[in-house]
């Protein structure tokens, strides 16, 4: 048995490389950047042969800078950008288009076509899914109706889909494995969360090829290897990045929920064994779990949450660093009246609007740049809420505390906030890489590293504590803004 599991996080704007020894303590960390495209607006790629190479390369400068040897690390755990898809040549290991993102709203219309043609409650009803193009299965038929010939080499079996995490085994397995797992397969909104199968309806409806689909398993097993030096290392743990995040908060009891802050924010709750039908604009996905174990949750989605701040650094230079948006909003009191809705590629939960687009309302001529900065701080914990109220309505249950992850999980001023606008105590653990570290756990459970998820949960720890300590009157004033200012953003594009 080696010493280590190895979890490689691909997420939307960098590829990672954590290496985790059995007391999860972070032995080392390799990170790096790719380019982001945006060819129209409203459209987002990625170059698939970046997201391989970046990712290839951080793994490999995490074992030669560490002098760690092939044989020290026991398992392999992936976790990636969910929706993210990937159509490539099965015999060249090219892929014949862009990646499209999964914050990419290129296929609006035909989500509508869909909903037109009397679908739109079969999908919510079959993928636990609301239809939006947000998910893969219009992406996919996208590239297929655009790239000359692709469908008909996809009938052959010649061009295979795949989410990232699909993309990046059947890579490191030199195309030995074509897989995906329950959580990732559960985002396509084309596979059938009850009965665990793709979906031939929509399939047809899309003309989605069946053969052209990854074999779906559980998130943790042996799905291949890589091979580095000569020495074979098993993939054992794959599942999207926000369900991995779930496993590696401990969530693992009915009820029991956390929220990434990263590019976007995302709430997941276990649900348990069984889905839970959303009535308030989440959506029912399928939970990281073991063999013989499906479990469900539900999730709510904000497009806009850490890519905010990124705004305001990289297209108006507000900021010169990302973590410069809390110095600059703890200057100001207040936002001075000002809202900051960024609905950059239309609004998620619970909206569910693909032609809502940003605003900023409340604007005087005393708004100063800390009153943006701190509008644009504001506005990732009031969507956050949004999910945390649709939540509670949808399980009867309130969430009276809520784990936190991602990067922006370790701006305090984000984080108070949150607990004071939500009315409820935030817990941010010691290890803030939950995505990478619930991979880990799920590869590391495979091969008998850590024996079962209460080895895993008895080392969860907190770091810090947030109380809410912001008054009722206030409150219900700063929400009132918020909601005139979200229905503002709404319907602002012509469909």
């Amino acid at each position: 048995m080696g010493k280590y599991i190895l979890a490689l996080d691909q997420g939307t704007t960098s590829s990672r490389a954590i290496l985790f020894d059995h007391e999860q303590n972070i032995v080392g960390l390799e990170q790096r950047e790719f380019p982001q495209i945006y060819p129209r607006e409203g459209w987002v790629e990625h170059d698939p042969m970046e997201i391989y190479s970046s990712q290839y390369a951080v793994m490999a400068e995490l074992i030669a800078k560490y002098n760690i040897f092939a044989r020290d690390i026991a398992a392999i755990g992936v976790t990636n950008q969910r929706e993210t898809t990937i159509l490539w040549d099965r015999n060249t290991g090219r892929p014949i288009y862009n990646a499209i993102v999964w914050q990419c709203r290129r296929t609006a219309g035909i989500v509508d076509s869909l909903i037109k043609a009397g679908l739109g409650d079969y999908i919510k009803k079959t993928t636990g899914l609301v239809p939006d193009a947000y998910f893969s299965g219009t992406k996919i038929k996208w590239i297929l109706d655009h790239v000359e010939g692709a469908r008909e080499k996809a009938r052959d079996g010649e061009i295979l889909f795949g989410t990232v995490d699909s993309w990046l085994i059947w890579k490191f397995s030199g195309g030995a494995a074509h897989v995906t797992d329950y959580t990732n397969a559960s985002r396509t909104m084309i596979y059938d969360i009850h009965r665990l199968d793709w979906d031939d309806r929509l399939l047809d409806a899309l003309d989605i090829p069946r053969q052209m689909l990854p074999e779906v398993k559980s998130s943790s097993e042996i799905y291949g290897a890589v091979n580095i030096r000569g020495d074979e290392i098993p993939i054992t743990g794959d599942a999207g990045d926000q369900q991995a995040a779930l496993f590696g908060q401990c969530c693992f009891e009915k009820g029991e929920a956390k929220n990434t802050y990263g590019t976007g924010c995302f709430l997941l709750m276990n649900t348990g064994e069984s889905p839970a039908e959303s009535k308030n604009g989440l959506i029912t996905t399928i939970a990281a779990g073991l063999p013989g174990n499906p479990r469900y949750a539900l999730e709510g989605s904000v497009f806009a949450g850490g890519a905010v701040i990124q705004w305001l650094r990289d297209e108006l230079r507000f900021i010169s660093e990302s973590a410069d948006a809390a110095y600059y909003a703890g200057k100001a009191a207040d936002t001075g009246g000002v809202y900051l809705v960024p609905a950059f590629t239309g609004l998620g939960a619970p909206y569910w609007d693909m032609y809502a687009r940003g605003c900023i309302m409340g604007i005087t001529r005393g708004t100063r740049r800390s009153h943006i900065v701190r509008a644009a701080e504001e506005s990732i914990a009031y969507q956050s809420l949004d999910l945390v109220r649709a939540m509670e309505k949808d399980t009867g249950l309130r969430l009276e505390e809520l784990k936190v992850d991602g990067g922006a999980s370790g701006d305090a001023f984000l984080m108070q906030f949150q607990a004071d606008i939500m009315e409820g105590n935030i817990l941010r653990p010691r290890i803030r890489e939950t995505t990478a570290l619930g991979a880990a756990c799920l590869a590391g459970i495979a091969v008998g590293f850590w024996k079962d998820q209460n080895e895993i949960k008895s080392r969860w720890k907190c770091d810090a504590l947030f109380r809410p300590a912001m008054g009722e009157e206030k409150r219900a004033a700063l929400l009132s803004g918020w909601r005139k200012a979200v229905g503002r953003s709404r319907g602002w594009v012509e469909p």
